[in-house]
């Protein structure tokens, strides 16, 4: 009977040991069915991330480039204002010279007054001073400046010579030079205090004042233009700068 039971309890041992080896297996692969189920949901909650990151970056790109093409808009439309700024005062200038005259001494009495000089040949002023309009008109600003500066050496006493000075400071001014503006532009309001480009004169001393930081002296200079030349659109002008400071 005793190897009976041995063979038994052999048997029984293998047996436990072939259900040991099964359940071993069975953890195994639970396990390694765990990490694959976590392994995709990493995946996937890397995947929606990825996914969600794009789509960040390409609602980002699409608003830079809403925001470019409200900036280049902007821009144009600023470069439009100061065309038509520019063709007005243009044009402006043009209107005024027809009514203005070379400075007379009207109601003299011609045996106090003082000699007249030599006349100078108002075609070739109308000349020299047309064609460094026209540059100015063309962008050409800084040929402007030296033609209008050349014009105002050369004929200072000429009926031009005072718009010839204005334009020269707004040619400094379009290429970005306040201190030489302000230069060009003081000659006229001394100078030229009489001219009808005074008033403008102070108004763009006082706006290359502004530009150049110097807040005092641009409201002096509107205050003063409003004092000297009350009437003019330039003071109404000034006025409307004061009320925005």
């Amino acid at each position: 009977m005793r190897p009976v039971r041995i063979a038994l309890l052999i048997a029984a041992l293998g047996a436990v040991q072939a259900q040991a080896g099964v359940f071993d297996d069975d953890e195994a692969r639970r396990q390694i069915a765990d990490q694959r189920i976590k392994a995709e949901a990493r995946f996937d909650q890397q995947a929606k991330a990825q996914l969600d990151l794009s789509a960040q970056i390409q609602r980002q790109a699409e608003e830079i480039a809403r925001l470019r093409g409200q900036i280049e808009t902007l821009s144009y439309e600023l470069e439009t204002a100061k065309k038509r700024q520019q063709d007005f005062y243009l044009d402006l200038d043009t209107r005024l010279r027809k009514f203005e005259t070379p400075v007379a001494a009207s109601g003299t009495d011609p045996a106090t007054a003082p000699p007249a000089k030599p006349a100078g040949d108002p075609a070739k002023e109308s000349q020299e001073y047309e064609s460094a309009l026209n540059q100015f008109k063309a962008g050409k600003y800084k040929d402007a400046a030296g033609s209008f500066a050349t014009f105002v050496q050369k004929y200072p006493d000429s009926s031009l010579a005072p718009n010839a000075q204005y334009w020269l400071g707004n040619a400094w001014y379009a290429q970005r030079d306040c201190k030489r503006a302000i230069e060009a532009q003081s000659v006229v309001t001394i100078k030229y205090a009489d001219s009808p480009k005074a008033p403008d004169a102070w108004l763009a001393m006082a706006t290359c004042q502004h530009e150049m930081g110097n807040t005092n002296g641009a409201k002096r200079s509107l205050e003063t233009l409003i004092a000297k030349y009350p009437g003019t659109p330039a003071a109404e002008a000034a006025r409307d700068k004061l009320k925005k400071k």
